[in-house]
């Protein structure tokens, strides 16, 4: 993947505004999606969806998620029944 920065809102600590990550795939052809880092969350955008519309999930629970091999694990395994 190709991942970029596309706006550093960001002093010493990140802001509300957070950091914007534009994703494309590995040659730079195609745009997947963008992430964002805020102060409270990490929101995925798929696409063309907005920051509004995208999917957030929480310091505490991304922590969770990451929090061993096993729990990534069962959280793709999840992710992939959907």
């Amino acid at each position: 993947m190709q991942v970029k920065i596309k706006s550093f809102d960001v002093a010493m600590d990140v802001k509300s505004n957070g950091i914007e990550f534009e994703v494309r795939k590995p040659d730079g052809s195609a745009h997947i999606g963008d992430c964002y880092l805020t102060m409270t969350s990490l929101i995925w955008c798929e696409g063309k969806t907005t920051k509004l519309n995208g999917v957030k999930v929480s310091w505490s629970k991304f922590m969770e998620i990451m929090k061993s091999d096993a729990a990534v694990k069962a959280a793709l395994k999840a992710a992939k029944q959907l």
